[in-house]
């Protein structure tokens, strides 16, 4: 493995030394304002950052998608054989069963469909609330982002707290002041997925907030006091004014949180564990590659998600794309 990356390196190296040398002979000819030196340079800079992201980025997803192939197990390094598409055929085969990996892709779904147009929503109105001059919008600006700062681990023990069982449990001592008795919220299967997906919300909608905020602050005051001379209220201004100016990061918006709502793992794995009422698609892979070591089987569902999500990416850009 270290020979195979030391290769890839090199030549990853060599093809954008070869870039750059291509980049400066296609400047000379065009007779571009063009000097060598300070090229070099730039490029002699850019190149430690391309090489770091290429061994920490690039070059895991190459030999993930190699292992997708192979019957890699964590334990025996040497023995690789390439199996073709026996991990894809195991994993239509397991999924038919209706097992682990059934729900894993259920609860994913849930998550997804869950958590996406709550967490936006929730950003756009706080970005909404907070988008006015004062010191009090200030606070409330850093009072709605802190979450986001908290680790993802922190944030899932802050919840545990308020969701533990019995009469200890926070939430469940509210309840008990209007005669509701204790409930399991973790452990009980209608009620822990939709638990998680108000955590993760509330987690991360600080950050879409203030992106959300960018996309306000562009927003020229002519067109709202254009607004109000027609006579629009709040609602018109929001549907005339508003939403067509938000456009463009609305769809960066619903992508990226698409994409980390695919990839949940840190909070089920430690609030509920590995159960099949709140595991999902990426916690059933990482114990499919670490736990049981099928680093082969485990490459191959991540790109089959990788696949999915990207396939669902594109979708959402042609549907949100401005017309012209």
């Amino acid at each position: 493995m270290l020979k195979t990356t030391i290769t890839i390196l090199a030549v990853f190296t060599i093809a954008f030394i070869i870039f750059a040398v291509y980049d400066g002979i296609t400047a000379k000819r065009r007779k571009e304002v063009y000097r060598t030196k300070s090229t070099i340079t730039a490029y002699l800079m850019l190149l430690p950052a391309v090489n770091l992201a290429f061994m920490f980025v690039m070059l895991p997803i190459l030999y993930s998608l190699g292992y997708a192939f192979t019957d890699y197990y964590l334990l025996k390094p040497n023995e690789i054989n390439i199996v073709w598409f026996e991990n894809f055929k195991d994993f239509f085969s397991e999924l038919a069963t209706k097992g682990t990996l059934y729900h894993a892709i259920k609860n994913t779904l849930i998550f997804v469909v869950g958590v996406v147009p709550l967490q936006i929503g929730l950003a756009l109105l706080l970005s909404l609330f907070v988008n006015r001059p004062g010191i009090g919008s200030k606070i409330f600006k850093v009072c709605f982002f802190a979450p986001v700062v908290i680790s993802l681990s922190v944030t899932s023990f802050l919840w545990l707290q308020i969701l533990a069982p019995g009469e200890n449990g926070l939430l469940n001592s509210l309840l008990g002041l209007f005669g509701i008795a204790p409930h399991d919220w973790l452990r009980d299967p209608r009620t822990a997925m939709p638990c998680i997906i108000v955590l993760s919300a509330w987690q991360g909608c600080g950050y879409q907030m203030l992106i959300f905020l960018s996309g306000l602050s562009n927003i020229r005051k002519e067109l709202y006091e254009a607004a109000s001379l027609d006579g629009a209220n709040r609602l018109r201004k929001f549907k005339l004014v508003t939403w067509p100016g938000l456009r463009s990061t609305f769809v960066y918006i619903i992508i990226t949180v698409f994409i980390g709502a695919c990839r949940i793992l840190t909070q089920p794995m430690l609030m509920t564990g590995y159960q099949d009422h709140t595991v999902t698609l990426s916690y059933y892979m990482y114990q499919q590659g670490y736990t049981f070591r099928w680093v082969g089987y485990s490459s191959a569902v991540a790109l089959i998600m990788t696949i999915f999500i990207g396939g669902i990416t594109l979708i959402q850009r042609r549907m949100f794309r401005e017309k012209k």
